[in-house]
């Protein structure tokens, strides 16, 4: 692929415009006919992927809606609907020349368990690789309506009693995530034993696919949950629970979803690697700007894709937070990134703190060698040279690909360059 011409997008440029959307307009000034308009262009014309009804799988969305695929030289890209992530996984496995797909809007530690062969059937490994980040932050840990009573937030030690007694009782408390050490996983057991409360021994953890979240909280089948949006607002909107806490109130700024490619594919196909890469990243500006969040909500609200009222999607996505629970904040700044903060670069940091909570919860050996694995999995190389053929001016771009120690609600701090320290500090988990 030949370079851009010096038109580069500059963070005057992008102050002065003032938002996302001028940011948009900018690439499209430096390629008014496409990025491929003087090149060869992708070895391919399509790649399937699949996404799972989530806000966070926007950018993937919009860029089919807006024909940004097309722009960068990929008009048969197929955005496919997965029914759960574990049909993704397998999907995944299979590949999109045995009518599988070749890629996904996925769980960021997914990569790394399909990789190491860790939830694949017959542990075959399926080496996968990490291209972007697809947002931060809104997600939301959500709880029955039963247990308004308790005041419950951020502090789930207030859920401690309560639960005791149902187990007492004979009951059995169910909590849901999406998939075994998946993100809504790590966030829910974090949020639990932060709160003294042990998601292997005092509770049940399930698995529920994040559409059907709701409809089992109605009719009783569990407690609590954790999964991404638009979940959380339908269930408070349709009055059946209540939200306890975001996710981003646990960690702001936290990393979410990922794009993730098979790595055969991209071996074979580079430049077409590049070229999706820049097509999520014009979908991810376009995502971020305030001006797009009402027809961003309504695209996704279609039935193709989510099929919800546009309102079920719209508060949280400006953050705008109806907790459900006589609680209601405007302008949190908890509301779903896609661009901004460097929510598009994939920071290698942090794929290590989703290794080292799986660690954590036995999802992976103490002796991992996490730095190695995350050196081979994420490929945060294709996101600079997708951004740099972009336009995307230097200072945008992190200039390491750690984003240094994280600090949690609860105090906590990880250290990407002392992974065992983190550990050693907390007290509950599964070597315990």
């Amino acid at each position: 692929m030949t370079k851009n011409t010096g038109m580069t997008i500059s963070r005057r440029r992008i102050l002065k415009a003032g938002s996302a959307a001028a940011l948009l307009g900018a690439v499209r000034l430096a390629f008014p006919s496409g990025a491929f308009a003087a090149s060869s262009g992708p070895e391919v014309t399509g790649v399937k992927l699949g996404f799972i009804a989530l806000t966070d799988a926007a950018p993937l969305i919009i860029a089919k809606e807006k024909g940004l695929f097309e722009k960068h030289g990929l008009p048969d890209v197929e955005v496919l609907k997965q029914a759960s992530w574990g049909a993704t996984r397998d999907n995944l496995v299979l590949g999109g020349e045995a009518n599988g797909i070749d890629g996904a809007h996925i769980l960021t530690p997914m990569p790394y368990l399909i990789s190491t062969g860790k939830v694949t059937q017959n542990k075959v490994p399926v080496p996968m690789s990490i291209i972007a980040r697809l947002n931060l932050d809104s997600q939301g840990i959500s709880v029955a309506k039963e247990y308004a009573d308790t005041g419950v937030q951020l502090d789930a030690s207030k859920l401690k009693e309560a639960f005791a007694a149902k187990k007492a009782a004979g009951g059995e408390v169910k909590v849901a995530m999406t998939f075994p050490g998946g993100t809504h996983d790590l966030w829910i057991r974090y949020w639990l034993a932060a709160g003294g409360i042990d998601p292997d021994k005092d509770v049940s953890t399930i698995v529920v696919p994040p559409p059907q979240m709701v409809a089992n909280m109605k009719v009783g089948n569990m407690d609590a949950f954790c999964v991404g949006e638009p979940w959380n607002e339908q269930l408070v909107n349709q009055g059946i629970g209540f939200t306890a806490c975001t996710t981003g109130e646990l960690w702001k700024g936290h990393p979410e979803k990922a794009l993730a490619l098979r790595s055969d594919w991209i071996e074979k196909h580079p430049n077409a690697t590049k070229a999706l890469m820049m097509a999520v990243m014009e979908a991810q500006i376009w995502a971020d700007s305030m001006d797009n969040k009402e027809e961003l909500s309504t695209i996704l609200g279609k039935r193709q894709w989510f099929n919800v009222p546009p309102k079920d999607v719209a508060g949280r996505l400006k953050g705008t937070i109806n907790y459900g629970n006589g609680r209601v904040l405007e302008n949190t700044g908890l509301e779903m990134k896609f661009w901004k903060d460097h929510a598009s670069y994939p920071f290698k940091s942090h794929d290590a703190w989703f290794l080292t909570e799986n660690v954590r919860w036995g999802k992976f050996a103490p002796d991992t060698d996490i730095k190695a694995l995350v050196d081979k999995v994420n490929r945060e190389d294709i996101w600079r040279a997708a951004a740099k053929d972009l336009g995307v001016a230097t200072a945008d771009i992190p200039a390491s690909t750690s984003r240094g120690k994280e600090t949690f609600f609860d105090g906590k701090v990880f250290d990407p360059e002392n992974p065992q320290a983190y550990l050693d500090s907390l007290i509950i988990k599964a070597s315990a």
